[in-house]
């Protein structure tokens, strides 16, 4: 057995080297293989990525599994990759590592509702957020609706109302009640509305009532039309006399027809400004063309009254006026007018003196005082026509403020009473004024507070009187009568408040907020000229001295300002228009180093604001009321 180990060894030995070399061989060719596959794997994805633009994607071969990392702009992206990894090797192969960006949060969207009004109803139509229930903003916009049917086309979404949605909707909902025919749409930013006033007054109400409800920091856009007055008869009077040229009454049909109106009146000596209103009813759309004809012929024959009532000229010359010039003016006017005008040409004679001893020409008086009183002197034909008179005038100015003292007399001439009924119903017009009626002219002068005045009444006597009836009218604007006058300017509003204030001081209690007694009065003078300003947006401003810390006088400057405020809001005044806002010591008008600084700059000030109530102009007038001096050593 000892013999036979060695001769066992020596031929074990090689083919234990042999098996592990072949072995070694085996695993270099699979790592070969391995690499080889690898590789070729990510030449061909590498190359197939780069071609499908999917350069972002990272590959990772490990034997034959691929991973792709990476982070894809969307899922689609992300998809694509994976298609265009699958062509180039087997989807099972595929690890999928790769990311997509998170996607945006869903954007609320643009929350609207437009809202119709007619005469059949109101429609509601638009988005809502869910807060705004659509039954509900029905159910609010039947409250504003006076019964009208209400047609609801809402949808809701169910994202968070944006700021300021609420504050908008409860504003235009409101602003349906006094717009009869409307479009109202809303935003959270912005309210516009498309509306049809019923006439001019109405149209500037509505402005005005509109802007000062309109909500602090909300765009108001508002485009309110008005329809043009009826005028009925068409009327237009233009004059020449020794005073110059003037109208009585203008009124055109179009703003051609207007601008060729006053162009000829310009160059027929015109020289103030004259409102002529567009307006309807004219019988022709070329009555600023024969308008324009008749002034020119008027101009040229120097002087006299051209009235036009719808269709009927009347062209009057001066006494002494050329019979020539007369005629060829008159032929030219009649040649250029259009066919449907009808024209009268009266040149009067020259009156002869009157005999000694001969009969008086019959007059007629009637005088109004300012006080409203009339008094009707003169001569009337019969007891029929005085009742008639005296009937008229006291349905026109009040059956006890007439006064009359007329005489009968049988020789009046023909359609006198209609004469002097024409001249009472124009009186109607003035605050105070005479009216004198002749056989041959009536002629009425005085003051009104009515800027149209005088063209009403030329439309009375235009349509009354007989064609080529001579009247003579004298009427003086006052703005001092006129009702929309005593509205006062926001410029005036703070005048009478800063002259309140300086009569009596608004004084607090030290460190208090309570008013003193008599800052009581100067609150009652606020309030009551407060009363005629409430389209006008101001802000009551509180102000401290430099006593004390900064946070303490704002407080108290603040809390100052809105008892302010709650005092005018107890008196029963409007306050939509008015803000509050304290100050503290940021803005000092006086050195706060002495008591008699520190005094001014302890006050309440009143001043004029933008529209959205945040900026106040520079050039707003602002008025401070008289100092608080009773603040004393209170921490301000």
């Amino acid at each position: 057995m000892t013999s036979k180990r060695p001769l066992l060894r020596s031929r074990t030995l090689p083919h234990v080297l042999a098996v592990a070399l072949g072995a070694a061989g085996c695993v270099g060719v699979a790592f070969w293989a391995k690499n080889l596959v690898e590789g070729q794997a990510v030449t061909g994805l590498n190359l197939a990525m780069s071609q499908a633009g999917h350069d972002w994607v990272g590959i990772d071969v490990d034997g034959l599994s691929v991973m792709l990392t990476g982070m894809a702009s969307d899922e689609a992206t992300r998809f694509a990759a994976l298609s265009a990894a699958g062509r180039v090797v087997d989807a099972s192969r595929i690890i999928d590592a790769m990311d997509v960006v998170a996607a945006e949060a869903i954007k609320a969207p643009d929350f609207s509702i437009e809202m119709l009004k007619n005469e059949d109803g109101v429609s509601l139509i638009g988005l809502v957020p869910a807060s705004s229930d659509p039954q509900d903003i029905v159910a609010r916009v039947e409250g504003n609706a006076d019964g009208a049917p209400i047609s609801e086309l809402l949808e809701s979404a169910n994202f968070d109302a944006p700021d300021g949605w609420e504050r908008a909707l409860a504003f235009g909902i409101e602003a349906l009640e006094v717009l009869p025919r409307s479009k109202v749409s809303i935003n959270s930013r912005r309210v516009a509305i498309t509306a049809v006033a019923k006439d001019a007054d109405d149209k500037l109400a509505l402005e005005r009532r509109l802007n000062r409800d309109a909500p602090p920091g909300l765009i108001l856009a508002l485009n309110i039309s008005a329809p043009r007055p009826v005028v009925a008869p068409f009327t237009l009077r233009f004059l020449i006399d020794e005073s110059g040229a003037r109208f009585d009454a203008c009124a055109a049909a179009s703003e051609e027809g207007r601008d060729a109106i006053l162009n000829a009146a310009k160059s027929a000596g015109l020289t103030n400004e004259v409102d002529c209103v567009l307006a309807l009813g004219t019988p022709t759309t070329r009555w600023g063309e024969a308008a324009a004809a008749g002034i020119n012929a008027l101009s040229a024959i120097g002087a006299g009254t051209l009235t036009m009532s719808n269709a009927d000229i009347t062209l009057v010359a001066q006494e002494g006026t050329s019979p020539t010039v007369f005629e060829r003016s008159a032929a030219d006017l009649q040649a250029a007018l259009p066919p449907v005008f009808s024209l009268s040409m009266i040149l009067p004679e020259t009156p002869e003196d009157p005999k000694d001893g001969g009969v008086q020409p019959p007059e007629f008086t009637a005088t109004r005082s300012p006080d409203g009183q009339v008094q009707l002197r003169g001569k009337l034909g019969d007891a029929a026509s005085r009742s008639a008179v005296e009937s008229f005038a006291a349905a026109h100015f009040g059956s006890n403020r007439i006064y009359s003292a007329t005489l009968l007399d049988p020789n009046v001439p023909g359609g006198w009473p209609l004469r002097v009924l024409s001249a009472l119903e124009a009186l109607q017009f003035l605050h105070n004024g005479v009216a004198t009626v002749t056989a041959d002219n009536i002629a009425i002068s005085g003051q009104t507070g009515s800027k149209d005045a005088q063209a009403r009444m030329t439309r009375i006597l235009s349509s009354n009187l007989e064609s080529g009836a001579a009247y003579q009218l004298d009427v003086t604007y006052s703005e001092a009568l006129d009702p929309a006058s005593s509205i006062p300017t926001p410029e005036n509003c703070i005048k009478m408040i800063s002259d309140a204030g300086n009569r009596r001081k608004i004084t607090f209690a030290p460190s208090s907020t309570d008013f003193e007694d008599d800052a009581v009065e100067t609150i009652d003078s606020i309030a009551e000229i407060l009363r005629d300003c409430t389209s006008v947006r101001i802000e009551i401003g509180g102000h401290t001295d430099s006593q004390g810390r900064d946070v303490m006088n704002d407080q108290l400057s603040q809390a100052r300002a809105d008892a302010v405020l709650n005092a005018i809001m107890a008196r029963r005044v409007l306050v939509s228009n008015l803000t509050a806002k304290g100050y503290g010591e940021t803005q000092p008008i006086a050195d706060n180093d002495s008591e008699t600084g520190r005094e001014a700059n302890r006050r309440i000030e009143f001043r004029l604001v933008t529209e959205d109530e945040d900026i106040a102009s520079e050039e707003d007038p602002s008025t401070e009321l008289a100092p608080d001096d009773g603040d004393g050593e209170q921490s301000e």
